[in-house]
């Protein structure tokens, strides 16, 4: 059989570059001709620019044969999320009604990825402001899930998803601020990782936004993250590196031995759309695993309320509405309708109710910290069911009720903590279904490590769709 050089992992790719026995030349050509093969079906890539991106290889393929390459990521070629800059491209943040001004700098994540020498050869589709899990955009054309073309990938980073789970290169980069990573990650059957707010610097920081990877394996996921992380003057809120920057999640950051961890495992999230079946059992066969492996794992009540999760509505919405307000009329019925429709009760909300909603956000916080009292590790399902069609804007297709599917996702936006996701089965039908693995504060890498175990231990792994 033919190597497809496009389904390597960003470990290899170094390996092989390093060793001679690999171009960056070639390899991209092969990340191209899948994106040829399938883009056309997915729509997942958002400014493509095969032409810059073959240049950069070149530039790569040079570097590694003189020995000296650029950093870890030195020719292997990568995605970024549409709302992530970079220098030269409008940033639409996926709707018709922005103003298409392309942006001058490139985005902290995204300059950080150019200095080691990854090759960015696209950006990634994302829906409507970033609002909605799953790919419907009045700009993009509607991403799909390449499991099932019929389903969505997921959102907001739906292009990221997508492509992770397509093999168009190894790593993409995307944004989350209430489950955006770990929601597309799930659902297509790869891994991603929210990381603790701060270790990525985003460049226009606000409660709850982090930007993180999405890949096909753990390993490749802390590769890119030790590239991406560190501080930056344009985002107060960043911090330092992380404590062991050479640690690239490969054989000098193993899969976490789980022998003795405490494990919370949360089936209910008490609030929102049910778990499914399917999803239940899933994640319950995986803890399973752990249980047998020497960790301690014990359920756990639900840990958000009602409340809060109605609290956290109510702010968002009436902030979209003070952004789309902002909107020269001319382009503000350019906007989804489904995101319309939900900003037109914000007028209906007091002073009172905002700021209510707000210190819900952090009551948000307060609840998750407490959780992690006795626990070194909290798992959960990524969502309480797999992916839907991929022509709705919500699982519930109804813009009033927007977030019953993210209950167990976005406590870790509002307490900062770092979430990882990776695959623990399939349903009955094909699909992905995804494991969260959130982690005290700060211990991102250890999140992915218990990630890389538990993908070792799954026993239905199946081929990439193709």
């Amino acid at each position: 059989m033919t190597e497809r050089l496009a389904d390597l992992t960003a470990v290899e790719l170094v390996s092989r570059y390093q060793e001679g026995s690999l171009s960056p030349v070639e390899v991209l050509e092969d990340v191209l001709a899948r994106v040829d093969s399938l883009e056309p079906r997915l729509c997942a890539l958002y400014a493509p620019d095969p032409t810059a991106a073959r240049a950069a290889a070149r530039d790569s393929e040079y570097r590694w044969r003189t020995g000296e390459p650029a950093g870890p990521l030195d020719g292997v070629p990568v995605t970024v999320k549409e709302n992530i800059a970079t220098r030269g491209t409008p940033v639409p943040q996926g709707t018709a009604a922005a103003d298409l001004t392309p942006a001058t700098d490139d985005a902290p994540a995204a300059a950080r990825l150019r200095a080691s020498g990854a090759v960015i050869f696209s950006k990634t589709t994302m829906p409507e402001y970033g609002m909605l899990s799953s790919g419907v955009s009045t700009f993009h054309h509607l991403s799909r899930n390449p499991w099932d073309p019929a389903r969505t990938p997921g959102g907001s980073s739906a292009g990221a998803g997508a492509a992770a789970a397509a093999g168009y290169g190894p790593i993409h980069l995307g944004t989350d601020i209430g489950g955006s990573i770990r929601l597309p990650a799930g659902w297509c059957g790869v891994v991603g990782l929210k990381p603790t707010h701060g270790r990525v610097a985003v460049g226009n920081p606000y409660p709850g936004r982090a930007i993180g990877p999405l890949a096909r394996t753990a390993a490749d996921a802390a590769l890119a993250l030790t590239v991406i992380s560190g501080p930056d003057r344009r985002d107060y809120t960043s911090l330092p590196p992380l404590p062991d920057s050479t640690s690239h999640g490969n054989s000098d950051n193993p899969a976490l031995d789980p022998q003795g961890l405490r494990i919370g495992l949360l089936l209910d999230a008490g609030l929102g759309l049910p778990v499914d079946p399917e999803v239940s059992a899933a994640v319950s066969a995986a803890a399973t695993l752990l249980e047998k492996a020497g960790a301690i794992v014990e359920p756990i009540p639900p840990i958000i309320t009602r409340a809060m999760l109605d609290g956290l509505d109510h702010f968002w919405r009436v902030r979209s509405a003070y952004d789309i307000n902002a909107i020269p009329e001319g382009r503000r019925t350019k906007v989804l309708p489904e995101i319309r429709r939900w900003v037109s009760t914000a007028t209906e909300l007091t002073a009172f109710d905002v700021f209510h909603g707000y210190s819900q956000m952090h009551a948000m916080a307060v609840a998750v910290d407490a959780a992690f009292a006795t626990y070194d590790f909290i798992l959960s399902p990524v969502a309480p069911i797999t992916a839907f069609p991929a022509e709705l804007a919500y699982p519930t297709d109804d813009p009033l009720k927007p977030f019953e599917h993210i209950a167990f996702t976005v406590p870790y936006n509002m307490s900062t903590h770092p979430a990882a996701t990776v695959n623990c089965g399939f349903s009955s039908t094909g699909l992905p279904i995804g494991l969260q693995i959130a982690a005290p504060r700060f211990n991102d890498l250890a999140a992915l490590r218990l990630a890389a175990y538990v993908d070792s231990l799954v026993p239905d792994h199946r081929p990439w769709p193709a």
